[in-house]
């Protein structure tokens, strides 16, 4: 158990669970009831570890020729082939049922979700595009809470939820970038396409930038057209700094603190952003 929670990065659930809970206390105006929250959970941690899991198993080949990511579970033997894959399939298994739990709509859109849980894992080995579909796989976590609550998603006033996947494509899409410039003479020596692999480190961290100054654009967006007060507004100067801190960690010259840019001050974002919803909800 250890090991496969080391395989799909468990911990990292905290990136995009409160990416799930915006939607949903969004969809429901506050308190959306013990049981949507529960059901969400569980298909957002089903889903990822779904992803994360599969990820691992396709990219086993690459891996054990990164010397990044040459102890990964897959690689040292410390979890089986078979096991992961066990793994996948209970995972998938728990995210219909929750689907299911959650209402018709959620179990009708849950095989077009599945095409991108699955399919990102394969976009690196033909469009540099691909830091961006992991972002738009893990913003579709927003929509699928927001339609849990309201059972829609195709109608003006379903734009919060469209808005939130924008914001999470371009916030991991965003990251992604920085934590790509790990792995450019890889990526280029077997020819993976990544945009640091194609266009360089400047470029992937100017492109980075650009892509969270316009998140942040998005969700003053999201503030206005969802009439949220004040706090969400000073939650959003928290997160701008944090954005700040994370890019100045990072130059061309120096990609030493990159993982203290990717797992520490991202997760402070994604708690930083539910907290100012929340706030800017009840007050």
């Amino acid at each position: 158990m250890k090991s496969f929670l080391d395989l799909i990065k468990f911990e990292h659930t905290i990136f995009a669970l409160p990416f799930a809970y915006l939607g949903m206390v969004l969809a429901a105006r506050g308190f959306p009831g013990w049981e949507k929250i529960i059901w969400v959970t569980i298909a957002m941690a089903a889903a990822r570890t779904l992803a994360m899991a599969f990820n691992r198993i396709a990219d086993r080949w690459w891996d054990a020729r990164n010397p990044r990511t040459a102890q990964r579970p897959l690689v040292t033997g410390s979890i089986t082939l078979r096991t992961a894959w066990m793994g996948t399939l209970v995972s998938l298994a728990v995210l219909v049922f929750a689907a299911w739990r959650l209402g018709p709509l959620p179990l009708l859109l849950l095989p077009g979700a599945l095409i991108f849980l699955v399919g990102y894992s394969y976009t690196k080995r033909f469009t540099s595009l691909s830091h961006y579909i992991l972002g738009f796989t893990d913003g579709l976590a927003p929509a699928g809470a927001w339609v849990a609550i309201t059972g829609s998603l195709f109608t003006l006033n379903d734009l919060p939820a469209w808005l939130l996947t924008a914001v999470v494509t371009l916030w991991i899409g965003g990251f992604d970038l920085l934590y790509a410039c790990q792995d450019i003479e890889f990526d280029r020596e077997y020819n993976l396409h990544s945009i640091p692999a194609k266009r360089g480190i400047a470029f992937a961290l100017n492109l980075s930038t650009t892509s969270h100054i316009a998140m942040l654009a998005l969700l003053i967006w999201i503030g206005s057209t969802t009439q949220l007060s004040w706090p969400y507004f000073f939650a959003l100067v928290a997160v701008a700094g944090l954005l700040v801190w994370e890019h100045r960690l990072v130059s061309p010259s120096d990609l030493s603190k990159i993982n203290q840019a990717f797992f520490n001050i991202n997760s402070y974002i994604a708690l930083v952003l539910f907290s100012g919803v929340l706030l800017g909800l009840l007050v």
